[in-house]
């Protein structure tokens, strides 16, 4: 038996060794518990093992079979992206290129100008969930404040601001007309 490692690298990513097997499989982007579970069985790897314990053999034949799940028995319906558009196969992708793939669609929506896409472009919820009191970004909407004028005296020794005659004349109520003035 090899002996205990504390970090090992897979798929390009740093798995803590002291974790058990499906947890720190889980911890993998495009893995959950479940496929990571079926992983672990379809290998005949014990689940109870920490993952610094496995051995090189078990890191390799995990490492191969995340590149093709397919053939290790895991059935379509778990893959993660069945009936590619590009390709028409069934995938599962793991880590940046599942996050590439996705920005790729959305993309892909926004400019065939689905409903998806445009709900997606407006930053709105996509899958049909309520609007009216949940989901709400940004600050609060309320109602402005009006400015007031400052309605202390200007202090002693300063001068007053000076006034344009245009302004002046604007300011002054005017007589309308039939109404006498006082």
């Amino acid at each position: 038996m090899s002996e205990f490692r504390h970090i090992i690298r897979i798929g390009g990513n740093d798995i803590d060794g002291k974790k058990k097997v499906t947890v720190a499989l889980a911890d993998l982007k495009g893995i959950g518990p479940n496929i990571a579970h079926m992983i672990i069985t379809s290998l005949k790897i014990d689940d109870s093992l920490r993952f610094g314990t496995l051995t090189d053999e078990q890191i390799s034949e995990i490492e191969s079979s995340l590149k093709n799940l397919s053939g290790i028995g895991i059935p379509s319906w778990a893959l993660n992206r069945r009936k590619d558009v590009n390709t028409g196969s069934d995938l599962h992708l793991l880590g940046g290129e599942l996050q590439m793939n996705i920005l790729r669609g959305i993309e892909n929506e926004k400019s065939v100008m689905s409903w998806r896409g445009i709900r997606h472009s407006l930053g709105l919820k996509v899958r049909g969930q309520r609007t009216r009191c949940s989901g709400r970004k940004g600050g609060s909407v309320s109602v402005a404040k009006s400015v007031r004028a400052p309605t202390t005296a200007a202090p002693t020794g300063a001068a007053a601001p000076a006034v344009p005659a245009a302004a002046a004349v604007a300011a002054k109520p005017t007589a309308s007309a039939g109404k006498p003035t006082k």
